[in-house]
């Protein structure tokens, strides 16, 4: 192919290839976010639900019409609103008619809908739809002027910006949406709990956040299921909008007689499909990963019922079922992420309160400007009123000029001191109209209306006045879909996961075997087998070194401090062998950036652990507290400038042991330190130079026993250690004879 020279009169103009690209993307950024992923604070819509729907009502297609094909919905959506494919447009009606998919549908559907099972709907060619009574609410006074209207991308119709939303629907449907970096997930909620909530707000404006939980309960599920959160962090997930909620499935027991037993679930996690599920839990049994569970099968009809049959008699359900719950999805975790579209324009991610109250405030301007809309078709008819009853007070007159006059409009204006506007109504008034009856009517429909005017007036004069009224229409809500109907009933429960449960279900996945851990200063670790093992002979990198090695178990947990203050977990059965070098730490966890390996101990369970950072202040955590579910670990000691964590010891006694780097031994009660979940804690030991050099949790009646470089221990009573035994954050003095060099208890 040869390259034609430009013509010579071509103008070629130069562009910055970074700023062209910087502008076109923000432009397709801006594009996905306002209209396509994120759903507006107000209607809770994004635009193709809102143009969905929008369609519905342009074709009659109310709660008590008949039903029309799909296919003429999408049609309609497709050629004047929507100009995107026809199958993503039946996708989101789709959805909006699931009553798995959606709490309180919006469409209701005649046909094949699809299933829990993830079957797909059929085409749209064989399905019909029509609004449910939740999405006529949402368009309720859409003809009202309730809302802004703007052209479509045609310009050959006009579409509404917004939806009036007579229903809480972002909250009470939820919404999720991946836009570009930002993304949107918000779970269903009860809208009998929403209203009473709203319902607080208006009475209380300045309620505090947390007192909203009194009303919203949490998340509820159009397919049910068990949230297992503690209410603390639900609540702090509703302030902030930033959070996550976990979802079980409901099971219980049949007792097949002779101790035997069948565990039966009827309820699984929202956004699961129970034929993925099946397929998991028998592909988990075939590869042995359930050692509890036998069999599972679906017998389920029109309700949920998964059978899960247990290995043997004597196996504990609620063992095998913390077990399944870890390894399946009958256990997930649902997102809170509150971002929305504040005003149509801003995204941005808001909490519980501010939402409903964005809600009642976007309900307040629909009320405003129906409620001006509706003033002004009552002047418009009481004007027309008006004329007609001054024609009769002199209809003779009024027939003589319009018989007479060459020009009545204007005749009548002159004689009756009419507006343009009476005058025409009064030309175009039918002669029956001319009765004494009609006149009692019009008098009768004056006297209506002028109340009506009032009325509105006030309504619009009064701040007080609109807010009552809001109030009426959330309660109306509240009692159309109250706790006591069928599609209000709370579908979730709350209940709290058992901790011990839990702790047997994963030794119970593990065959538990004895191991030897051993971990070198760069924070390589690996496991040898057995107890005991010899450890002189081992290998490590150069420049690394033995820094710890314990005894533990495959079944086992460990909990790794970071120098930056996380904790992470690991579990003894994924570590490396002893042969070789073993792995770093660092790989097998999310480690932050420049942070090392600071300490590695066993998790035992219900116990207590002192944790101390280089500075020397440290306080007491409770392990349950420390194990960390993700890669990423719980952050527990708050570090700053040059200072690091240091130790988590166990917690084991009632004395503290504590020697600094300038080689002074303090010894203090451990009641003076206090029990926290995370931060810098209390002054352990002062220190003029330096910083911790090893601390350590003992028995007064054991007394205080450490080992010296050549594996030698020594123990020193209570009285002995009389002359360092003092209050915590003193300085303490030089060590006892025999004290290693190292300034560490263990040699």
């Amino acid at each position: 192919m040869v390259n034609k020279p430009n013509p010579p009169d071509a103008v070629i103009e130069p562009v910055d290839l970074k700023s062209a690209l910087e502008e076109r993307y923000l432009a397709y950024a801006l594009s996905t976010i306002m209209h396509r992923a994120l759903p507006d604070v107000r209607d809770g819509m994004k635009p193709v639900h809102r143009r969905i729907l929008y369609a519905m009502r342009q074709l009659r297609l109310d709660p008590d019409a008949a039903f029309k094909k799909c296919a003429r919905v999408v049609g309609d959506v497709i050629g004047k609103y929507h100009p995107h494919g026809d199958q993503s447009v039946y996708d989101a009606l789709v959805r909006l008619a699931q009553d798995f998919a959606v709490r309180y549908p919006l469409v209701d559907g005649q046909g094949n809908f699809g299933t829990l099972d993830g079957d797909g709907a059929a085409a749209m060619r064989y399905t019909e739809a029509r609004l449910t009574d939740v999405g006529a609410r949402l368009l309720e006074g859409i003809d009202d002027d309730a809302v802004d209207f703007r052209a479509t991308y045609d310009g050959s119709e006009d579409e509404p910006i917004v939806l009036p939303g007579a229903f809480p629907n972002l909250l009470a449907n939820g919404s999720s949406g991946i836009a570009v970096g930002m993304a949107t997930s918000i779970p269903p909620h009860n809208v009998a709990e929403l209203a009473a909530a709203a319902l607080h707000l208006i009475r209380t404006p300045q309620a505090e956040p947390a007192s909203l939980m009194a009303f919203v309960q949490g998340p509820d599920f159009p397919t049910g299921g068990i949230v297992v959160d503690p209410p603390n962090e639900i609540a702090l997930a509703y302030q902030t909008g930033r959070g996550g909620f976990r979802v079980r499935a409901r099971w219980h027991t049949e007792d097949l007689g002779r101790g035997t037993y069948l565990v039966v679930v009827t309820e699984i996690p929202y956004q699961v499909q129970k034929g993925k599920l099946v397929e998991r839990i028998a592909e988990l049994i075939e590869a042995k990963k359930v050692p509890l569970l036998a069999d599972v099968r679906d017998e389920s009809a029109d309700d949920v019922r998964l059978i899960l049959e247990p290995r043997a008699r004597t196996v504990d359900p609620a063992v095998m079922m913390e077990q399944l719950f870890r390894a399946t999805d009958l256990e997930v975790r649902i997102p809170l992420n509150m971002n929305v579209l504040v005003g149509g324009q801003v995204p941005m991610v808001i909490g519980l309160k501010a939402a409903l109250q964005a809600w009642l405030d976007h309900r307040k301007d629909v009320l405003v400007r129906r409620s001006r809309h509706r003033l002004a078709k009552v002047d418009a008819r009481l004007e027309i009123l008006d004329g007609f009853l001054i024609v009769y007070l002199d209809l003779d007159r009024v027939i003589q000029i319009v018989r007479e006059e060459d020009d009545p409009k204007a005749e009548l204006i002159a004689a009756f001191t009419l507006t343009e506007t009476q005058a025409e109504a009064i030309l175009n008034m039918r002669l029956r109209s001319l009765r004494r009856l009609e006149e009692m009517e019009i008098r009768k429909e004056h006297t209506a209306l002028s109340t009506e005017k009032a009325g509105l007036e006030a309504l619009l004069g009064s701040e007080t006045l609109l807010w009552k009224r809001v109030a009426e229409e959330v309660k109306g809500i509240a009692k159309a879909y109250g706790p006591e109907t069928p599609l209000g009933k709370r579908r979730t429960t709350f209940a709290e996961a058992p901790v011990a449960a839990a702790a047997e279900a994963l030794e119970a996945a593990v065959e538990r075997e004895p191991i030897t851990v051993v971990v070198s200063k760069l924070g390589w670790i690996r496991a040898l087998k057995g107890h005991g093992a010899d450890t002189s002979a081992l290998a490590f990198k150069q420049g690394d070194e033995l820094k710890a090695v314990f005894p533990a178990s495959t079944a086992d947990r460990l909990l790794v401090l970071a120098t930056g203050g996380k904790v992470y977990t690991l579990t003894c059965d994924k570590l490396p062998g002893g042969r070789g070098h073993g792995e770093p730490i660092k790989l097998m966890v999310d480690f932050e950036a420049g942070s090392d390996v600071a300490g590695v101990a066993v998790y035992r369970p219900g116990a207590k652990a002192l944790a101390a950072s280089s500075d020397g202040r440290g306080f007491v955590v409770e392990e349950d507290d420390l194990v960390a579910s993700k890669r990423t670990g719980k952050l527990l000691i708050t570090v700053a400038g040059t200072e690091t964590a240091q130790a988590l010891v166990p917690a084991d006694g009632d004395m503290v042991a504590i020697i600094g780097e300038n080689r002074k031994l303090l010894v203090f009660p451990l009641s003076q330190v206090p029990v926290m979940a995370r931060g810098r804690g209390v002054r352990l030991q002062r220190y003029k130079d330096g910083g911790l050099s090893d601390v350590k949790v003992f028995k007064a009646e054991a007394g205080l026993t450490w080992t010296d470089g050549s594996g030698r221990q020594f123990t020193r009573t209570m009285a002995e250690l009389a002359d360092w035994t003092s209050d915590r954050a003193t300085a303490g003095r030089l060590p006892p004879p025999g004290f290693p060099r190292t300034n560490r208890f263990g040699g």
